[in-house]
């Protein structure tokens, strides 16, 4: 028998007890998951119900009055920034993958910067630039001796177009990282074959390198316009009338929270129809031409006047993005420093803080056990589960935060009507009217980012750890103790920060389901701006954007073990 077949034989059998293992000690994991997933997916369930219920229908008002516009207006947003972000990722990450020119390097990490940076807080600093008012059109007036308005033309920031550009500017990271990823990957032969049958640059990046990149690129764009359907922070503050913000109106300032369901369920329709695109896109998607790493990417050595077009197309989107707020942030916070460092700022970080740290620490928890069952469990059932608990990652904050209110009230109502006729006392809202509310909603949410990291994280520790392990008489949970958790150190703590930081800038559910006399840095911020006080929230806003460059840099660590290029 050969060396190879014995090999063989040897994995299959160990398959083959890990297979015999796993079926008799892991249905206590797949209960625990099965139960899990069902109350991550409770709040999909709720919207759904709500807005199907015949007592709460308002779909004829809806569809005669608002809804068209709001529809139409979100359209108007998500194409006009998928445009911004594909033109500015695209050309970007063609740049620096393939073409060298000055502070090529540079331009590798500093293009993610922008990610760090709320589309709300971007939004308050241009505005606070750019309006009649500011320091702009002040210095025009000035220097060219106009005397109003009417003397000059100049864009204004509130309408569609400009929501299109704030948004834009701090989304195109997504399109950026996957493109470039996929150039990467990609045979350096190609482009060769390309140039000696006579194609340009130009002509090999849309006929063979763009093409092939498409799937990668289409998960970006996804993850784009999914952002764009959540935003709230920018959208209200430029009056435009998107769906997010018509459902903040509809249960906010007309109270029907059945007809706040009923556009949370059109905005379900956007998403699923995003990720059925996203899907369909990759359907067909095959490693065409897998680059060996042994084999540097050989740049195009560029003349003087292209390479300084590199530079600019490069620096535009960085300065525009990250350092024009970040410097107006800073000085702002620094003009503020005393009156904005206060009792008040204090208790908000500290709730911004322990909110963060809260759902961290509970999507690690939850993500472990179902990455874990998955590993012990590996059916079609669990794989159902495991995609059924990311749902929340693609959910818009508002309808999230709809479909948290409606159990979590329900089940708050319940148990004081029974102490009030057993006891006779109220329990009041002991789960939607605190804490436990966001906590739950931000798990829901970011669930996707930590369960996804371990998964990812336990599937390259071979299956033999866990044969060695359970033959020594370890129960699976003390395998998971004592083998797996020490080895995926790394892997938790970085999930864990990118959690607390993206629940350090949520703002659209934090600003439903915070109890009352309650906020966070985020909703400080948002009450500040929306006050045309830029001034006194600019510390906050700052300590949020500072938070956000945490993950870039884990991201640019990554890419930087994971790449190497020449």
């Amino acid at each position: 028998m050969s060396e190879a077949s014995t090999a063989s034989q040897t994995v299959s059998q160990q398959e083959a007890g890990s297979v015999l293992l796993s079926k008799r000690t892991s249905k206590p994991w797949v209960i625990t998951a099965a139960i899990t997933t069902a109350i991550v997916a409770l709040p999909v369930l709720s919207v759904l119900f709500l807005a199907l219920s015949p007592e709460q229908n308002v779909w004829p008002h809806l569809i005669s009055t608002t809804l068209p516009r709001y529809v139409f207006t979100t359209l108007q947003l998500m194409l006009g920034v998928s445009i911004l972000t594909l033109l500015i990722g695209l050309s970007t990450a063609w740049a620096v993958t393939t073409c060298e020119f000055p502070g090529r390097r540079f331009f590798e990490w500093a293009m993610l910067l922008p990610f760090a940076v709320p589309a709300y807080v971007i939004a308050y600093v241009y505005t606070t630039l750019l309006d009649y008012a500011g320091p702009v059109q002040t210095a025009m007036r000035d220097w060219f001796g106009w005397q109003n308005a009417t003397d000059y033309w100049f864009p204004e920031i509130r309408t569609v177009e400009g929501a299109t550009v704030m948004i834009g500017l701090v989304l195109y990271p997504y399109v950026y990282l996957l493109a470039r990823a996929a150039f990467m990957e990609q045979s350096p032969s190609l482009f060769a074959v390309s140039r000696s049958l006579g194609h340009s640059a130009l002509s090999t990046f849309f006929r063979v390198v763009l093409p092939i990149a498409r799937p990668a690129v289409a998960v970006g764009l996804s993850l784009v316009l999914m952002e764009t359907l959540n935003d709230f922070g920018t959208v209200d503050f430029f009056a435009v009338q998107t769906l997010t913000a018509g459902l903040f109106d509809t249960w906010m300032g007309l109270g029907s929270l059945g007809g706040a369901a009923q556009i949370a369920t059109v905005m379900l329709a956007f998403v699923v129809i995003l990720v059925t695109l996203e899907r369909y896109s990759r359907r067909k998607q095959q490693q065409f031409a897998a680059r060996d790493n042994r084999d540097p990417i050989r740049r195009f050595r560029l003349s003087p006047a292209r390479q300084a077009l590199c530079v600019v197309i490069c620096s535009v989107p960085v300065i525009l993005g990250f350092v024009i707020p970040a410097a107006t942030l800073g000085q702002f916070a620094w003009e503020y420093f005393d009156e904005s460092w206060n009792n008040t700022f204090i208790t908000n970080t500290f709730n911004s803080l322990f909110l963060s740290g809260a759902a961290a620490m509970t999507t690690l928890v939850i993500g472990v056990i179902l990455a874990y069952s998955r590993r012990l469990h590996d059916t079609h059932g669990m794989r159902v589960m495991m995609r059924l608990s990311s749902l929340g990652y693609a959910m818009p904050g508002a309808v999230l935060a709809i479909g948290v209110i409606i159990p979590l009230a329900g089940f708050d109502n319940w148990l004081d009507s029974i102490t009030r006729s057993a006891f006779g006392f109220s329990t009041g809202l002991l789960l939607s009217g605190s804490a436990f509310a966001l906590v739950f909603a931000y798990t829901v949410r970011f669930l996707a980012v930590s369960a996804g990291s371990v998964e990812s994280g336990l599937q390259k520790i071979t299956p033999s750890m866990d044969m060695a392990s359970r033959s020594l008489g370890h129960s699976p949970g003390r395998t998971l103790m004592r083998v797996h958790l020490p080895m995926l150190r790394g892997t938790l703590l970085t999930a864990a920060l990118v959690v607390f930081v993206d629940v350090m800038k949520e703002l659209p559910a934090t600003l439903i389901l915070r109890p009352f006399n309650f906020d966070t840095l985020a909703t400080y911020v948002y009450q500040y701006a929306s006050d045309e006080r830029l001034a006194r929230s600019a510390l906050p806003a700052l300590v949020i954007v500072l938070a956000g460059i945490i993950p870039i840099i884990l991201m640019s660590r990554s890419i930087s073990r994971t790449r190497s290029i020449g």
